[in-house]
């Protein structure tokens, strides 16, 4: 039987972990709910992420600054009307004259827009998944992405299964059917991860959409001509303001106390699912930043000097993460079993 409050615990930090104080959830967006309720989810979101589950790309990939922009986008997701392109009526039609007649719907109906404008008239949206994930899958949990996110915006979509990864391409006109524009932040970007998900998993595709910090990851990412300038031998320094280890922020602090809220609970639960659980979470948080792992051995020195009075660390457990020395203000979390 579930631990009330082991329970609560897990909601409280998990929330805190997966969803964002500032998501926004659309009240019409359907939710996949699990035998166990709240906690349940939390816990699969744990073990998915420990597990380093494949990870749904949502992004944003540019958009038309008017019609004869749009329209070169759609010839050239749709391979010059080669490939099936489809609408947000559910149409589905291939060849030049179907492109021809799409951007003409674009161009005069609702908010019309012009050959070129000073503003972004659609957004270009790609969503997809690892090799081998099932192309149809794909484009179906894109379809019904679509249907949630944008059902008040023209839009059309192609899916990609010719390269290494699966991929749907999506136009969404800027202005919707009431006039009122589309303007992604941040939040707006999380949201689509978690909803696109969501939709992959009712079709039993193990999929993620954790945050990047909550898997300690640096958003500063190298770049091409980065990578090929230092295969090449052609890059003597890294580029200022380059680092391979992510700054400790108050955000990374959090989330390595919320990681280390987590495995306390679930080492201290009657359940031996989740104690088992709590080791993987110990072993998967000791890698990220703002935690050092203890090796047992290290463990035992340290616990010996505590008892002789020649150390002020607190007790490293085996297997556990302590905080490192601070350098900063605030103390650094730890894990423990």
């Amino acid at each position: 039987m579930a631990n009330p409050s082991i329970d609560g615990v897990l909601i409280h930090w998990g929330d805190r972990l997966f969803y964002p104080s500032n998501r926004l959830i659309k009240s019409q967006t359907p939710r996949l709910r699990l035998p166990g309720g709240r906690a349940a989810e939390i816990r699969n979101r744990i073990e998915a992420t420990v597990r380093r589950a494949p990870q749904v790309m949502v992004k944003v990939t540019g958009g038309g600054r008017g019609m004869a922009a749009i329209g070169a986008h759609f010839r050239y997701i749709s391979k010059n009307g080669r490939l099936d392109i489809e609408d947000d009526r559910g149409a589905v039609e291939r060849g030049k004259e179907a492109l021809h007649e799409i951007e003409r719907q674009w161009r005069v109906g609702g908010t019309q827009i012009d050959a070129v404008s000073p503003r972004r008239e659609a957004f270009n949206v790609m969503l997809s998944m690892p090799r081998g994930t099932d192309p149809l899958t794909v484009q179906w949990a894109a379809r019904e992405f679509a249907r949630v996110e944008f059902a008040d915006h023209r839009y059309v979509m192609v899916l990609h299964d010719h390269q290494a990864h699966p991929h749907v391409h999506l136009s969404v006109k800027a202005a919707s059917k009431q006039g009122k524009r589309l303007n992604p932040h941040k939040a707006d970007l999380q949201r689509w991860r978690e909803t696109f998900a969501e939709r992959l998993r009712e079709r039993g595709i193990d999929a993620e959409a954790s945050p990047q910090i909550t898997r300690g990851g640096n958003r500063r990412t190298e770049r091409l001509w980065q990578r090929k300038a230092k295969e090449g031998g052609r890059l003597d320094r890294e580029p200022d303001g380059t680092t391979t280890t992510p700054k400790l922020t108050r955000s990374r602090h959090d989330v390595a106390k919320a990681w280390s809220e987590i495995a306390k609970a679930l080492a201290e639960s009657d359940s031996v699912e989740d104690r088992r659980l709590a080791r993987r979470v110990v072993d998967y948080a000791r890698h990220l930043p703002g935690v050092r792992y203890i090796p047992p051995q290290q463990a035992q020195r340290e616990l010996a000097g505590m008892e002789r009075g020649r150390a002020d660390t607190r007790d490293p457990m085996h297997n556990s993460v302590a905080r490192t020395p601070p350098q900063r203000t605030q103390p650094e979390p730890d894990i423990e079993r």
